[in-house]
């Protein structure tokens, strides 16, 4: 039978007999058959009680309603459920009613006996399936590296997929324990230095890489063997992004950049982060960037009771809205077309909307830019975060974040100066504020609006050359959602005052970068380099010479106390930062 109904009603008459047999094994092996007439009624009835109430309590427990896959440990629970449920009633019908007219053995021994003939016939099935499904042709061999629970999902998927061409021929795994494991009756053929040869007698062209929770460094080293070797590279994305922690054979891709620069995980005290977030009036100023829009999503699925969007930019406002609701609509109170710099209208919202947490991301942030407007990096940077600060603390908000940069970690650039004193007035509010008033320290983010990324990308689309500053020029770097899930948890965690750094690892070299991503494309693309550019450094710390490291709640998270400056003292440091920083760090 080939229809739905059909094979659900073949699996109950499966059932009905697995009843029927175990009876008549139980009575040939225990009674050799040699029954009394009015016992041999009695048995028939009990199979005949036994097939109704198999298929009655089956149904009510979706047995045969498409709740569960054939074989699968959830039907086994089901089937086991159903049969000691049945096996209950006949034993209460035929035992205590019947008494010794009814033979004991048959009550006792029947149901565990048709629970196996019933596992046994889905089990039959299930294999048989798989053979046929196996013996079509699948011209793809490919090894999948990581022999865990993404390798296990991957590979099921792979054995149940009609339409794909790929054949499993083995794993790679670096856990020894696994040496001799089968997934599915493949076996684990070796550790990370002998994939190469493995490939090669296996006739392996593709590697698929299903560890989920590797760090950039593996990802990078696996790739670089795999397609230094000449073979093809496929990832499944960082558990994150996967739809409830499951696999889809949709998900494997080609590697792409930023799973080689990005992927540090940082568990989230989901718990603390809801107290603060469920239920409160939330405002997030530069709603409209990358990192606003990002963090008004994931702060959106934790329920506040209101969620502004603030920025001046009221394209991106539209973006995000309908991001997050599906609408573009923009006529609703919660969308905010606002300069920071503009303190009356920024108080106007505050009046309107009174935010219980701030997360402040409005900045200016392109470091050349800011390098010739030292005067509007000051106006938004400094002025517009002190406007934010001043009205947090007078309208009673709980909670501010501020979003800060690498380069405020001995500041070199207008921009790094100007956020470093954003720090400072934060830690300066923190002081006299009744909430918590902290900032976070990012490196750069990948996939931002002018990221390196998307320069390299554009270049590479355009023929090139590729831009790149100096041959040893390093810097650090996190994806967009990392560094919101920093944003988030920081006020859960942090302390006012405090700068919170993520630990991203070791800095990455760009020329290494832009060589990935031309070979990544195909194409024959030069490499131009035009020189350091006004106020950028070589390498990038994310803490500064005067800052200590210390962690004392997350291991990736460093805690740095600020030193503040107050409102009153900003015209004494206007001059170093509102001046070319540039002059000064080529002076040196």
């Amino acid at each position: 039978m080939n229809s739905v109904w059909g094979r659900r009603a073949l699996r109950a008459v499966w059932d009905c007999f697995s009843w029927a047999a175990a009876v008549l094994l139980v009575v040939g092996a225990r009674y050799d058959f040699t029954l009394p007439d009015d016992l041999w009624a009695s048995v028939g009835w009990y199979v005949a009680a036994a097939s109704v109430l198999q298929v009655g309590v089956g149904t009510v427990l979706m047995l045969y309603r498409g709740r569960y896959r054939t074989a699968s440990f959830d039907e086994s629970i089901g089937m086991a459920v159903t049969a000691v449920t049945v096996g209950a009633l006949l034993a209460i019908t035929f035992v205590v009613l019947l008494g010794s007219s009814f033979p004991r053995a048959v009550a006792v021994l029947t149901p565990p006996i048709a629970l196996l003939f019933m596992a046994a016939g889905r089990w039959m099935y299930r294999a048989s399936t798989s053979w046929q499904k196996n013996s079509r042709v699948r011209n793809k061999p490919v090894l999948i590296y990581g022999a865990g629970d993404a390798g296990h999902q991957l590979i099921r998927l792979i054995a149940t997929d009609d339409a794909t061409q790929y054949r499993v021929v083995g794993f790679i795994d670096d856990d020894k324990a696994k040496r001799n494991l089968r997934l599915l009756g493949v076996p684990v053929l070796g550790r990370r230095e002998h994939l190469l040869d493995v490939a090669a007698k296996a006739g392996a062209r593709t590697v698929i890489f299903a560890v989920t929770n590797a760090d950039a460094a593996t990802i990078r080293e696996v790739s670089d063997l795999v397609m230094g070797g000449g073979l093809k590279f496929l990832v499944l994305p960082p558990l994150a992004d996967l739809i409830g922690g499951r696999v889809r054979l949709s998900d494997v891709r080609e590697i792409e950049v930023s799973d080689i620069l990005g992927r540090r995980q940082i568990k989230t005290d989901i718990d603390s982060i809801a107290g603060y977030l469920t239920g409160r009036r939330v405002l997030i100023t530069g709603a409209g960037g990358s990192i606003g829009s990002e963090l008004a999503r994931q702060v959106h699925r934790f329920g506040p009771s209101e969620l502004t969007m603030l920025d001046r930019d009221e394209s991106a406002l539209h973006g995000v809205q309908l991001s997050i609701y599906g609408q573009g609509l923009l006529d609703t109170p919660d969308v905010v077309l606002c300069d920071i710099r503009d303190e009356d209208a920024l108080r106007k919202v505050f009046a309107a909307r009174r935010p219980e947490v701030i997360l402040h991301t409005a900045a200016l942030k392109h470091l050349p830019m800011l390098e010739q407007y030292p005067e509007e990096a000051w106006k938004t940077n400094v002025l517009g975060t002190l406007n934010v600060l001043r009205l947090a603390d007078e309208y009673g908000v709980r909670q501010f974040v501020n979003i800060s940069t690498d380069k405020a970690a001995d500041p070199s650039s207008v921009l790094g100066h100007t956020k470093r004193i954003a720090e400072q007035l934060t830690a300066w509010q923190a002081a006299r504020a009744d909430g918590t008033y902290l900032s976070v320290r990012f490196g750069n983010v990948l996939g931002s609006r002018g990221s390196m990324l998307h320069t390299f990308s554009a270049q590479i689309a355009k023929g090139g050359p590729v831009t790149v500053t100096h041959p040893e020029i390093t810097r650090y770097f996190m994806t967009i959602p990392e560094a919101c899930e920093l944003t988030i948890q920081a006020a859960a965690i942090g302390r006012g005052g405090e700068v919170l750094v993520l630990d991203m690892g070791e800095p990455v070299s760009i020329l290494d970068v832009a060589k990935r991503m031309i070979a990544k494309s195909g194409k024959r693309i030069d490499i131009a380099f035009t020189g350091l550019r006004g106020g950028e450094k070589m390498h990038e710390v994310l803490i500064g010479r005067e800052e200590a490291d210390a962690r004392p709640f997350h291991p990736l998270i460093t805690h740095v106390p600020v030193p503040p400056v107050a409102p009153e003292d900003l015209p004494a440091v206007h001059s170093p930062a509102a001046s070319s920083a540039a002059a000064e760090h080529r002076a040196r």
